[in-house]
């Protein structure tokens, strides 16, 4: 682990000496860009990120925002994109800890999680092993821990041939009074570490997180990948809530494992730490850098007042938890000793936030107007249904409990997932329509926050805070820089336009393979979560006896509609579905249960996938707002899907549409 010669001298003038060898490996993984942001942080000081609503916005391990009088919302929202092409089980199901974690450090009880994922072409045998492994880590650590993966999405592109993506999101819930934070609170209270004992497994993790793909990966890059213990994790999330009252801060063990967390801890708080190495609980003897750069899994750090330590230490004891006192909170230095030696001696600011930002040249992207493949006929409508990113994904979500502590109202497959919170509903919407972004980066990237609070509108919930996690390729290349400032800016213009905090999220660079040479499309993946008065919601498909217009609702000239929309949904749709990828056709399809509908359609714009409208089935009398109203056709009593263009009458059958969209599941 060799820092960059620019690197080294800063360090290097920095403390008037050179760096021994831990501590340049320290600074290899605490100034990489997977910890430290250096080429993303100019574009993400201009998004918008407070409201209200925010309690504790960007920098800790999750942000928090208001629900209602009594709850706070913990959200965040992680990547995992390199563990899981290396070990796509693993790396998924660690993906999932982290992001609880994350939760848990706030000291909140994780009750939600989305799942995010992208993939090569779905013909490909490598795309679809990598496709199971990912759906089958997520489902084992999220049901074995008892949260439920409520919602997401599925993407399939040849862009990710050689590079997954994997995407969690995690909301956590907690009174107000309950909630902790990283930040180191007084000198002389002690740092307890709390889980399992630390190991080899993810060494190097956050350093192998900032470069590309190799040809080798899947051999060389397996020893960091961390492997995942959920049973464990479930005892933590449990002792964690017992825990938080007697504890002044907390922090999980990611990326860099204890160095991250104690020295992320001791900048945040404008402190210092002492760490006593030969204290920490281990799996296997490590020497001194192993056991700070260690990411074992399952494993929490907090602050703990001298006079709190044992009854921390019993909580851990009573959950079959190991712990230990790993050192104390000091001034402002960050220092760890091992057998009698001191290994480091660090100023703990410089080393948590001192890496320089990376001044990079970018290009202005190319834009194209996004691709329709299909035909405006009977054809190109179950070809639209039958493809990979339309078809049902129920394959994938049956896999998941997502009933578990049994609020989840509207469940995986519809619009957006619902949770009943003390009788409101909690809305919640992740995803991104790649291709688009890249077509038009800065067009594409307001448009996925669109999309999503579509998500909820269709819900009849208003948003109150999303979050991302930024995947591009390799940053030094001007033409991907270019991509990532438009799609930030983009997303940024967005949140202003509709009042949306963004509250955090994650930055994931160097996604391309050396095999494929080429980066996965810009995917700058959003979660939104929003407020609806009720849990009870309209569904997407039509009930029988529905028997009501067709309306198309249209913001996409006035986004600030959104909210006065989700209150008129909420108030008189008897059915509503948000048009995105497929666009007016599937969205109609989708919506056929056990009555129909009939509408009349412009083949030109049939299948355009343009974010901003939603399907509703009511009365137009109703929906008389600052968004465009448009009666398009009226419900049916007979099952059947019937779209009237000026050249021909296309129908098709429940089963017809059934079957198209069950295609995936088919194949695999």
């Amino acid at each position: 682990m060799k820092l960059s010669d620019e690197d080294y001298a800063l360090v290097e003038d920095e403390l008037g000496r050179p760096p021994n060898r831990v501590e340049e490996a320290l600074f290899v993984n605490l100034w990489s860009e997977h910890c430290a942001y250096r080429s993303s942080r100019p574009a993400l000081a201009e998004l918008p990120t407070e409201s209200e609503r925010v309690v504790i916005g960007p920098g800790d391990d999750a942000a928090v925002v208001e629900f209602d009088d009594e709850n706070v919302l913990a959200v965040g929202m992680e990547s995992h994109n390199h563990p899981s092409y290396v070990d796509p089980y693993d790396g998924a199901a660690t993906g999932v800890g982290g992001i609880v974690r994350d939760i848990l450090s706030m000291g909140a009880r994780p009750i939600a999680l989305l799942d995010t994922i992208y993939f090569g072409e779905f013909e490909r045998d490598k795309s679809r092993y990598l496709f199971e492994g990912v759906v089958e880590g997520i489902g084992d650590y999220g049901n074995s821990i008892g949260v439920p993966t409520v919602g997401g999405q599925t993407y399939f592109d040849e862009s990710y041939n050689g590079n997954p993506l994997v995407n969690v999101t995690c909301v956590g819930l907690a009174k107000r009074d309950e909630i902790l934070t990283a930040d180191l609170q007084k000198e002389g209270n002690a740092l307890v570490l709390v889980g399992n004992a630390s190991g080899r497994d993810g060494l190097g993790g956050a350093s192998f997180a900032s470069e590309d793909l190799s040809e080798d990966a899947e051999s060389e890059d397996r020893p960091a990948v961390q492997v995942g213990d959920p049973y464990t994790e479930k005892l933590l999330i449990d002792a964690t809530l017992e825990i938080r009252e007697h504890v002044e801060s907390a922090r999980d063990l990611g990326a860099a494992g204890l160095s991250g967390a104690s020295s992320e801890m001791a900048a945040k708080g404008e402190k210092g730490v002492r760490l006593e190495l030969d204290n920490v609980h281990l799996r296997e003897p490590l020497n001194a850098l192993e056991i700070l750069l260690s990411e074992s899994q399952e494993r929490m750090l907090f602050e703990v007042a001298p006079e709190n330590v044992e009854r921390v230490r019993e909580i851990a004891e009573r959950y079959d938890l190991e712990s230990s006192v790993v050192g104390e909170v000091t001034d402002d230095r960050f220092v760890a000793e091992h057998e009698g030696d001191e290994v480091v001696n660090l100023p703990a600011d410089f080393l948590a936030d001192g890496a320089p930002v990376h001044d990079l040249e970018r290009e202005e992207p190319d834009e194209r107007e996004p691709e329709t493949t299909y035909e405006p006929t009977r054809e190109g409508v179950l070809d639209a249904l039958s493809n990979p990113n339309n078809a049902s994904k129920e394959w994938v979500y049956r896999q998941y409990d997502h009933e578990v502590q049994t609020r989840t109202v509207v469940k995986p497959g519809d619009d957006s997932a619902v949770l009943d919170v003390d009788g409101k509903g909690l809305a919640l919407s992740a995803g991104c329509d790649s291709a688009r972004v890249s077509a038009r980066p800065y067009t594409g990237g307001y448009e996925t926050v669109v999309e999503n609070v579509m998500n909820l509108a269709a819900k009849g919930a208003r948003p109150i805070a999303l979050v991302n996690c930024l995947n591009f390729g390799n940053p030094e290349r001007p033409s991907i820089y270019g991509e990532f400032r438009d799609a930030v800016r983009g997303m940024g213009d967005a949140a202003g336009d509709l009042g949306v905090p963004v509250v955090g999220g994650n930055v994931s660079l160097y996604n391309e393979s050396e095999e494929f040479g080429t980066a996965v499309n810009p995917t700058p993946t959003v979660a939104v979560l929003g407020v609806a008065e009720s849990p009870d919601a309209p569904r997407v498909k039509l009930d029988a006896g529905t028997d009501a217009s067709l309306l198309l609702l249209d913001a996409t000239d006035e986004p600030s509609a959104l909210a006065e929309m989700a209150d008129d949904i909420a108030e008189s749709a008897e059915s509503a579905h948000d048009v995105s990828t497929g666009g007016l056709g599937v969205a109609l399809a989708e919506m056929v249960g056990e009555n129909g509908v009939r509408a009349e359609v412009d083949e030109n714009t049939l299948f355009d996938a343009t974010p901003g409208r939603v399907v509703v089935a009511g009365d137009a009398d109703d929906f008389d707002g600052a968004y465009e109203t448009n009666r398009i056709g009226e419900t049916t009593d007979d099952g059947k899907l019937t779209l009237e263009t000026d050249e021909r009458s296309i129908e098709l059958t429940r089963d017809e549409i059934d079957e198209a969209r069950l295609s995936l599941e088919e194949s695999m």
